[in-house]
Formats: structure tokens, C-alpha cells, sequence
């Protein structure tokens, strides 16, 4: 690492880092709900949810519309911008 130059493979291995870390929450956060007991009608559009997505998704509490609606809208949490790039700093 002569120059302070990162090794050719490290901003890989940082998106790898990032994207273990992102579904690492994402399991943590399903594993909570797995322990509550799915709704039978949508929190937000009062639609029934049906029985397989229950049983599908346990602690479901929204139906598919609703949900894919906020998964559109969900960004993951903050944290560091490993990339370092110029670019990537100035936005």
C-alpha cells in the first residue's frame, strides 16, 4: 500500500461489509415480529390480509398494496458512506 493507495479489491469488500450489515438488521427486525401475531385486516387500508400471507409473513400488519407502497418509500438507516469517493462526498 505503498502511497496510501487502497488495494484494488477494498471498495468491493466495503459494499460487501454494507450489504451484510443492511440484511443483518433486515433479519433482526423480521425476527421481532415473527413473534406477534399477524392481522387480519390492514392497519393502514382495512383490507383483509389473506390467510397465506399470515402464515407467510408471521406479525404481518399490513396487505401486499400497502406494504409494497412502503417498501418503495423505506431507505436504509444512515450510517457510513464507505464508498469515500469525491462524488459520493459532495452529494
Amino acid at each position: 500500500m505503498a502511497g496510501g493507495w487502497a488495494r484494488d479489491d477494498a471498495v468491493n469488500d466495503q459494499i460487501d461489509v454494507s450489504t451484510r450489515e443492511a440484511i443483518e438488521r433486515m433479519r433482526l427486525r423480521n425476527a421481532r415480529r415473527a413473534h406477534t401475531e399477524s392481522a387480519e385486516f390492514c392497519e393502514e387500508c382495512d383490507e383483509p390480509i389473506p390467510q397465506a400471507r399470515r402464515e407467510a409473513m408471521p406479525g404481518v400488519r399490513l396487505c401486499v398494496a400497502c406494504q409494497s407502497g412502503h417498501d418503495k418509500e423505506w431507505r436504509p438507516a444512515g450510517g457510513i458512506n464507505r464508498r469515500g469517493s469525491k462524488d459520493s462526498q459532495l452529494r
